[in-house]
């Protein structure tokens, strides 16, 4: 008996216990081995509740009914970078609307190939007020989600009454939903879910400018993330007699809802292009014989002296405070500059394009 509690005793050792029979410290009676951690904490996407994780799962989900056919055609967007949709030959309203999709490729792009960028996910604004000025701009829209018996707040009957006057269904959602569809932010009960712009081809913004038998005039954005700047230039675009704005696929701004409200309507009137790489859309703009103006603080001619103002031509503006990029500042043919008071002080980029634009307007008018 005294050999087999011996033995027992040297397995209890090896295990949880101590010789004399005590738990080791620690343990709790239990081997080292059987103690299991948790592991490395997971990344946001798979920790349960996380907003990151409830947006994975959004995106993992395949689309239905009108909103698979409208996203037919275009890559993937949003934070994906999806690519840039090919668009009917010649203009027409970019607003939405089907058109029978391009057969060549997009400047810089393999056929047949997805180029990557942004703007085509379907974009969501929350909230009351949002949603009102949204629909009150008329943003283009697929549906607005909203909570039953909301029809005693004045905001939401306007905003009922708006969705209905624009053919937007309306569809009722409780929290979960809303919570799933926004992403956690604060909706009020109410989302507006935007409907993704459909992009130009480059080569689009040519064609509009040959059929108007006017030589092209288009604004190219380098570095311009604010999206209420590129409303402010496409409203600019529409008031100069421009042609289309062309904007890069990686550190600028794409169309959204803010877009749209700073256009004031113009985005269903002027076309903007999306290209892979900006400064190769500008070589090949110059090779189809436009030249590329670049806005430049530190240019040697006056924008109002630009002598190919009258000529097809590419105004190029970069961020304030940077300005152009290296890439793109030695595509330019000419850099041209905007005379302030202070030379300390930089323009806001929707300003600084309303300006040069208005000046080369003014020159080809003459």
């Amino acid at each position: 008996m005294s050999g087999s509690s011996a033995g027992g005793g040297a397995r209890s050792g090896r295990g949880g216990r101590t010789k004399s029979g005590k738990p080791r410290p620690g343990t709790g009676g239990y081997g080292r081995r059987k103690l299991e951690g948790k592991g490395p904490t997971p990344p946001a996407h798979l920790r349960p509740g996380h907003p990151a994780q409830r947006r994975a799962a959004q995106a993992s989900r395949p689309s239905r009914g009108g909103d698979r056919t409208e996203a037919e055609g275009r890559g993937p967007g949003g934070r994906s970078d999806g690519s840039a949709p090919a668009a009917a030959a010649g203009p027409r309203n970019r607003a939405g609307g089907s058109a029978a999709p391009r057969t060549r490729a997009p400047l810089s792009r393999a056929s047949g190939d997805r180029a990557r960028g942004a703007g085509d996910a379907a974009e969501v604004v929350a909230g009351c007020n949002p949603v009102l000025e949204s629909l009150r701009a008329r943003v283009p829209a697929t549906a607005l989600y909203a909570w039953p018996r909301m029809d005693n707040d004045p905001r939401v009957t306007e905003l009922i009454r708006l969705a209905a006057d624009a053919g937007i269904p309306m569809i009722e959602a409780g929290r979960p939903e809303l919570d799933r569809l926004t992403g956690g932010a604060v909706h009020q009960g109410v989302a507006l879910k935007i409907r993704p712009y459909d992009y130009a081809h480059p080569d689009d913004l040519l064609e509009r400018a040959a059929e108007r038998g006017e030589p092209p005039l288009i604004v190219a954005l380098d570095a311009v993330t604010d999206p209420r700047n590129l409303g402010a230039i496409v409203r600019s675009v529409a008031a100069f007699g421009g042609h289309g704005v062309l904007v890069p696929a990686r550190r600028s701004a794409h169309v959204s809802a803010g877009a749209w409200k700073a256009s004031a309507g113009a985005l269903a009137r002027v076309p903007v292009a999306w290209a892979p790489n900006l400064a190769r859309a500008l070589t090949a703009y110059q090779e189809a014989g436009l030249f590329v103006a670049g806005l430049d603080a530190r240019g040697d001619t006056v924008i109002d002296e630009l002598s190919v103002a009258g000529d097809p031509l590419v105004l190029v503006v970069g961020s304030e405070g940077h300005g152009l990029s290296r890439l793109v500042a030695q595509r330019c043919d000419v850099l041209a500059r905007i005379p302030i008071a202070a030379a300390s002080e930089s323009l806001n980029a929707g300003v600084a394009a309303g300006i040069a634009l208005h000046s080369v307007a003014a020159r080809r008018s003459g």
